[in-house]
């Protein structure tokens, strides 16, 4: 076949060809590369000049290095707007560029399970629970009808406070599993309590349904149900773990083996006995608050603190689990918050950070009608913390009596992911001047591994964590090129340090995978802070011993044409990805530098309708925090993610380096990026071979 004839078949208008891609659902791009492939005549995986006479209407302007060639990866940066648009024209979706505020037809994307009638315990968010709360002390009474009180059952002892009933099926089929976690944990010094709630349970079928589970634990009961509603009671499934010093470090379901219209021959998750074992070694449950499926009882709202809120009764259990991690002696922060007069004497700052919502660090928008947050590591202050703090400092910050403060929280000295398997750090310390600003750091190490290994954790430790702003470490395969770049942005990072984020370790059956021989390029902003010093980074690995039942993918919406006029105070610019498989996302992280002011993540599903997944209303350089969805979302085949940013290049943004330039795209942080980071796994992707997603093209 002659070229002529060649032409003639693919040289479609520009209008009808971008008509034909977008009508491509569920895979968009294969039409490109196809039509690619086709005009590619010479096979070198470029298009000259007369090679792309026949499209030049639809690719101008897309050689970006200006090299006289085209990629296929400039070819995609050139049309991808366009494509998305005629995807939302023909579908009725909106259009990018919209202000940065929640879109009410653009509701959070969630799984749709209220029209279940199975409910399985659901993961809450730990401040809106009174996680961290102190526990007093409570009147009850036995069966018998005597009265006792909460610390004569438990003593000094932690405890689990359960809720039973004989009236609520969940709850009565969980007693026997109720009652072998108490034998087991009785053992190493946990004391349990069993509440009755319900008047409706008699005392006869309370007796026997205890006797014959075997319980060695008191059962009582709750007058007026007053010990509960300070719990904040929700379901007589509820259960709720507390220290030796009373405070509340869990509460929710036993576990997963019986909920609302299921049952399991065993539970697949255990929370209440994962608590435990993290309790009895000082470190924080990974889960710890759920919804507990039973019977729910109406005992009101939670109620807080009975009296005066003092710093050992309550903000120092505020202070512990929302500002420590940063905040303490070789912390991240710049000054310690570990005792009283620590507190106290940062009160001005804490209430002005506390007051704008800027402090603990988090940005992602709050969710509406008061629903639960979707993200598992949602650092938002909860409302009770917040008025309580306030209240406190407004009261004059008083101390209260030291036998009500917490046991002391302890952090790890070395690696908070326990001893890595692996352990890679660049060859040589990079010197870090003390003024100024430093261009962005790039070290590539070579890796000894001689066989693919599956990696279910990892942590980035800089040994200069002062100057250290982020570090991101990408992945070079063997064979592949050295590249810094576009290239980097759309495949997505293998790991990542920001402050207050710097280590994750998957559940059980995920984990990313790094090639037999692969090399890893460390990519390091430093920021100067006034002393020189040096910096060794090193990133920590944990592997899996066998292959994962989900692979863990990063794709990057990108968008490499970034165009900011000087002085604009509200200029959005757009990437878009295509989604040809069925996906769950389990985080998201936004990208931009100092003239990023907010950011947005939709997808465009296959029927037109669009949903918000992220909504970053005030974006902030300093904190890029992920967003790690509690229960991911499921993006089926045929949708586009869309991801917006928006930047202030204006006089009124303190950090901008010149309001009089316009911005395009660089990797300095006086140049501008709007990098879309997704992580992702694949539904049915098998963990066999090396292939890459079309995700991430």
């Amino acid at each position: 076949m002659s070229r002529k004839i060649i032409r003639t078949l693919v040289a479609a208008s520009a209008a009808a060809f971008l008509h034909q891609i977008a009508a491509a659902a569920p895979d968009p791009i294969a039409i490109l590369e196809q039509r690619f492939k086709q005009l590619d005549l010479d096979h070198d995986g470029r298009l000259s000049e007369e090679e792309a006479k026949p499209v030049a209407a639809w690719v101008a302007g897309a050689d970006v290095n200006k090299d006289g060639f085209l990629t296929m990866d400039e070819i995609r940066e050139s049309i991808q707007d366009k494509i998305v648009a005629m995807i939302e024209a023909k579908r009725g979706g909106i259009a990018p560029g919209s202000e940065p505020v929640i879109d009410e037809k653009a509701p959070p994307m969630f799984e749709a399970k209220d029209a279940s009638p199975r409910e399985e315990p659901q993961r809450l968010k730990a401040g809106e629970c009174g996680i961290g709360l102190r526990i007093a002390d409570a009147a009850l009474v036995d069966l018998d009808g005597k009265p006792r009180t909460f610390s004569d059952c438990i003593g000094k002892k932690p405890a689990v406070i359960a809720l039973v009933s004989t009236t609520c099926p969940v709850s009565k089929r969980a007693l026997p599993s109720l009652a072998r976690l108490e034998k087991e944990y009785a053992a190493r010094g946990v004391a349990f309590v069993l509440i009755a709630p319900t008047a409706t349970d008699s005392v006869d079928d309370l007796r026997a349904a205890v006797k014959a589970a075997g319980f060695s634990a008191p059962c009582l009961r709750d007058p007026q149900n007053a010990f509960l509603a300070t719990l904040g009671a929700r379901a007589t499934t509820d259960t709720f773990v507390v220290d030796a010093a009373r405070t509340l470090v869990y509460r929710g379901a036993l576990d997963d083996q019986y909920g609302l219209g299921y049952s399991l021959d065993a539970p697949r998750h255990r929370y209440l006995a994962d608590a435990l074992d993290a309790m009895l070694v000082s470190r924080a449950p990974a889960i710890a608050a759920t919804e507990a499926p039973g019977c729910l009882l109406d005992l009101g709202a939670a109620k807080s603190v009975s009296g005066t809120v003092t710093y050992h009764n309550r903000i120092s259990r505020i202070v512990q689990m929302n500002c420590l991690e940063c905040h303490r002696a070789g912390g991240l922060a710049p000054f310690p918050l570990e005792t009283p007069e620590q507190v106290a004497a940062k009160a001005g700052m804490i209430r002005k950070m506390v007051d704008r919502g800027l402090m603990p660090p988090w940005f992602a928008a709050a969710p509406a009608d008061a629903a639960h947050s979707p993200w598992k590591n949602d650092r938002a202050l909860a409302a009770r913390d917040k008025a309580d703090f306030l209240a406190w400092i407004a009261a004059g910050k008083p101390v209260g009596d030291a036998q009500e403060a917490p046991l002391a929280r302890t952090f790890p000295t070395d690696w908070e992911i326990g001893k890595p398997d692996a352990i890679v750090q660049i060859p040589n310390p990079i010197a870090v001047k003390a003024e100024g600003t430093m261009n962005y750091q790039n070290v590539t190490v070579e890796t000894a591994f001689g066989e693919d290994k599956w990696v279910r954790g990892y942590e980035v430790q800089p040994t200069a964590r002062d100057v250290v702003h982020h570090v991101l470490i990408f992945v070079q395969k063997p064979g592949q090129a050295r590249f810094e770049g576009e290239e980097d942005e759309r495949t997505g990072f293998f790991a990542a340090y920001v402050p207050g984020n710097n280590h994750i370790v998957y559940p059980d059956g995920f984990a990313k995978r790094l090639p037999a021989g692969s090399k890893v390029r460390f990519q390091i902003h430093y920021t100067p802070n006034g002393t020189a010093t040096q910096d060794q980074v090193k990133v920590g690995l944990l592997f899996a011993k066998e292959a994962p039942q989900h692979i863990v993918h990063v794709a990057g919406i990108v968008d490499h044409r970034i165009n900011i006029p000087p002085g604009a105070a509200h200029h959005p610019e757009t990437g878009v990805i295509p989604v040809p498989m069925d996906v769950k996302i389990l985080a998201l992280n936004p990208h931009m530098h100092v003239r990023g002011s907010a950011f947005r993540y939709e997808v465009v599903l296959p029927d037109g309708a669009v949903r918000t997944l992220l909504e970053v209303p005030h974006y902030d350089f300093n904190w890029q925090v992920s967003c790690r969805y509690a229960e991911p979302p499921t993006i089926p085949r045929g949708s586009i993610i869309r991801a917006t940013g928006w930047f202030d290049n204006s006089a009124n943004n303190p950090a901008n380096p010149d309001p009089t330039k316009l911005v395009h795209w660089g990797l300095q942080t006086t140049e501008e990026m709007m990098i879309g980071y997704v992580e992702y796994y694949e539904v049915d992707e098998k963990p066999q071979g090396d292939s890459p997603t079309a995700m991430v093209r």
